[in-house]
Parts: C-alpha cells; sequence; structure tokens
C-alpha cells in the first residue's frame, strides 16, 4: 500500500507522495538530493549531446557536439554543503561577422554552495562575500543536467565570432584611442 501519513486527529491515510525524490533520484542518475549527494561525497559525470539540451541545442547552428561534465559533492570550508561542477565541450555557433558556422570549444568550473531556501541563500551570499562562488538552493530532486546546460549557455559567448574568419577577416584589434593630453597639445600647433 505505500507509505501511511496519521494526522492529528489520529485519521490514518495512505500517502502515495512520501519517499518521492528518492524513487525520482533512483530512477535517473542526474537527479539527486543535493544535500545527501553533498553531504557523503557523492560524484557524478557523464557525456550529454548537445541535442540533449533543448535550449542549448536551439543557439547551436548544428545539433552536433557532445557536453562532458562531472559533480563532486563536499563540504566549503565554512561548513555549507558544496557542488563542485566542470563543464567542457564544442557546441556549433554560427559567426556574427561572416555568418558561418563554426565549432567553440569552452570548459568551466564552478563552485556552488547550496542554501535551504532564497533567504538563506541570500545570507549564505553574504557570509562567504566570494566572487568566485555561486549559492544556489539546494532540492531533494536536484537536476544536474539543468546546472550543466546553464553553465554551457552561460560560456558560450553573446555574440559569438571566428578568431579569423575563412574570407580572411580578422578580428580586428581595438584602437586605442587617443589621450586627452595629445588632443590638447594637437589643438595648440
Amino acid at each position: 500500500m505505500g507509505s501511511v501519513i496519521t494526522w492529528l486527529g489520529g485519521q490514518k491515510q495512505p500517502c502515495y507522495y512520501i519517499g518521492f525524490p528518492e524513487k525520482l533520484a533512483a530512477m535517473s542518475n542526474t537527479i539527486v538530493d543535493a544535500f545527501a549527494f553533498c553531504r557523503l561525497g557523492e560524484q557524478r559525470d557523464g557525456v550529454t549531446p548537445v541535442t540533449g539540451f533543448a535550449r542549448l541545442a536551439a543557439e547551436a547552428a548544428k545539433p552536433e557536439g557532445e557536453i562532458r561534465w562531472s559533480f563532486d559533492g563536499g563540504r566549503h570550508p565554512r561548513g555549507y554543503p558544496q557542488l563542485s561542477m566542470a563543464v567542457e565541450g564544442e557546441v556549433s555557433l554560427i559567426c556574427q561577422r561572416c555568418l558561418l558556422p563554426f565549432s567553440y570549444a569552452f570548459a568551466t568550473q564552478s563552485l556552488l554552495l547550496l542554501a535551504s531556501d532564497e533567504a538563506d541563500a541570500d545570507a549564505t551570499e553574504q557570509t562567504v562575500d566570494d566572487e568566485s562562488v555561486d549559492v544556489i538552493v539546494g532540492s531533494a530532486a536536484l537536476d544536474l543536467l539543468q546546472l550543466v546546460e546553464d553553465e554551457a549557455l552561460l560560456a558560450i559567448p553573446l555574440s559569438p565570432r571566428h578568431p579569423q574568419c575563412p574570407d580572411g577577416q580578422a578580428v580586428p584589434a581595438p584602437e586605442k584611442p587617443d589621450s586627452p593630453f595629445a588632443v590638447l597639445h594637437n589643438l595648440k600647433k
């Protein structure tokens, strides 16, 4: 029959939702109880095709390539549960200069601290005060692939460009603006 809840009045009722996160986690290697994952120092890694990420595939010029990812659970020196995340891969993007597709490679590493809710996340962020650490709200059914897709989307440039386009166009070096004093000196002449 599943689990039973006993209400304050003594009434017993079957509950099919107790243990739901555990059952969900057992069904998938990428959905975890974030706090238990960190407490137990668990690890997960894998390779997922770009087509496995709807938002990332929509940004890609061609739905090809793979994203390699890994997660390590643990404790931050200040005692907070933490996830160390590494994401790398290649995505086909459209060059905004020549409008031809090219393969863009990226590799990122992030340290995520877990909080129980938004208020706790804000307090943790203020306590840690480290720009290299992100604080997220953890859950009993955290989708690791959602974090991987978010990280991959953040890694691709807003306006992607070849280092050198096939037609020979190189990325122009930024011009150094004239010093205001040099402009004044030229006006005196």
